[in-house]
């Protein structure tokens, strides 16, 4: 019985599975992206998070941990070098499955399994540029800031500044009544 086995044996001995998933996860860390069947891909992430998790404490004992797992000393020096900085300040989740068509000859489900980190597609490009710094709206010193404050106004952009004026100006009307309110109440109750 396999009560409380929760791991996906993918059809194969135990040996087998192993040196799969350690050829697969090599594979992921020197290419960064690697496409393969759906059900291999999600134990593939269970499989290998854990050992970016591991990269992120760079010391003697986790590279032979790491290596333990792996079998391959270029995957293992790329990942603590390159990938354990990209994902420093991650906390997790540093695998993405991204499903495709399947597969012509047997019709299995595919898909890509990719480091997050290193996706050009998916804002990996917005991400590596600054970000811009929100303009602001106020009077300045310089000659760049009074022209860019006195910059063309659209009927829209005023509609827009309006709006939040005209939403206050009520709130503070019922702020001198609620005092004489409580005022009267008190004499009343005196």
């Amino acid at each position: 019985m396999r009560h409380g086995k929760k791991h996906n044996h993918l059809g194969r001995t135990k040996s087998h599975r192993v040196a799969m998933m350690g050829n697969m996860a090599s594979s992921l860390i020197l290419h960064k992206r690697i496409t393969t069947t759906l059900a291999k891909a999600k134990a593939l992430r269970v499989y290998v998070e854990p050992l970016v998790t591991k990269s992120k404490s760079d010391t003697t004992h986790s590279r032979r941990t790491v290596f333990s797992y792996l079998q391959n000393k270029d995957a293992v020096t790329i990942l603590f070098r390159e990938i354990a900085e990209k994902v420093a300040t991650r906390p997790g989740g540093y695998t993405r499955i991204i499903k495709l068509e399947n597969r012509l000859g047997d019709n299995a489900e595919m898909a890509i399994i990719e480091l997050v980190d290193y996706n050009t597609v998916y804002g990996g490009s917005e991400a590596a540029a600054p970000a811009k710094k929100a303009t602001r709206r106020r009077g300045g010193a310089g000659k760049g800031k009074a022209a860019a404050a006195t910059a063309e106004v659209t009927p829209a952009d005023e509609a827009v500044v309006a709006e939040p004026e005209a939403t206050a100006a009520p709130a503070a009307e019922e702020t001198p009544e609620a005092p004489a309110a409580n005022e009267e109440n008190a004499e009343k109750g005196e």
